[in-house]
């Protein structure tokens, strides 16, 4: 029997192109995430990951092109419409985001008082349990700035999974942190693919990072897709600019005379 490839397909996005100003940023991007999938999106400083990301979440809205979350096109939705979706998003920021005159249990039970009914205590109970998964049982009552980094980032994640989301964004989970608290996280991101079926998507240019948790990688270049696939389709591509990536090399690009000289004189 044929699956349903909608329902498969938790995150659809077709054709996006976006600019800031008169400069494209990303051009023509299509890929899916399938249900339980941990997509990667990697790519070099300036190569449009955070920018995409920001369109994934709604954020932005693109020119043109299509992005769709669990069946819906988000690119169309009213300002409702997209609250509503949210709630089945979560989403870890790269710096942690907490709020500094909130406990660690109030930045967490945040997304509940503001989504919900639940009453004082349930959100209570919640909060622990996410603080249990992300191994800070405990600490509720401590403040953010008593807080490593590598705790921050864990802290980000318990809120950003309290209620249970579909779809969980991270964006830099590795940033700042040192290799064996990096290499604690990841073990989490599987985790919690593993233990709740979560499709999670993670922005990153930790080589390292991506290839221990990804199941497919999308790579991204000066606002282009160069490939998505698995990982050793990535390792295995001949496209140049994904060895130079993989590599480190630096970029070497070719001067255009004309236009170099139209960029100084802005003619």
């Amino acid at each position: 029997m044929t699956q349903n490839t909608e329902l498969q397909d938790v995150i659809q996005v077709d054709h996006l192109n976006a600019w800031y100003g008169d400069r494209q940023v990303l051009k023509d991007i299509n890929f899916s995430v399938k249900k339980g999938e941990i997509m990667v999106i990697m790519g070099g400083s300036g190569s449009g990951k955070s920018t995409l990301l920001r369109y994934l979440l709604g954020l932005n809205t693109p020119v043109s092109g299509h992005i769709r979350l669990l069946g819906k096109d988000i690119t169309g939705m009213s300002h409702s419409e997209l609250h509503d979706m949210r709630k089945n998003m979560g989403v870890s920021f790269q710096g942690g985001a907490l709020f500094g005159s909130m406990t660690v249990g109030e930045n967490i039970q945040l997304p509940l008082r503001e989504h919900t009914h639940l009453d004082a205590s349930t959100m209570q109970i919640m909060a622990r349990m996410k603080l249990e998964v992300v191994n800070l049982a405990g600490f509720e009552n401590l403040m953010p700035s008593q807080l490593s980094g590598g705790m921050i980032k864990r802290v980000a994640l318990a809120r950003a999974i309290v209620m249970d989301p579909k779809i969980l964004f991270f964006d830099e989970p590795s940033a700042g942190l040192d290799p064996v608290v990096s290499a604690e996280l990841d073990e989490m991101i599987l985790k919690l693919r593993d233990a709740m079926n979560m499709t999670i998507v993670v922005v990153t240019h930790e080589l390292e990072s991506a290839f221990k948790i990804a199941d497919r990688i999308t790579v991204l270049d000066r606002g282009e897709i160069l490939i998505c696939g698995t990982i050793d389709e990535v390792r295995n591509s001949n496209i140049e600019r994904i060895h130079n990536l993989l590599n480190r090399k630096p970029r070497q690009d070719v001067i255009n005379v004309d236009e170099y000289m139209q960029r100084l004189t802005g003619k």
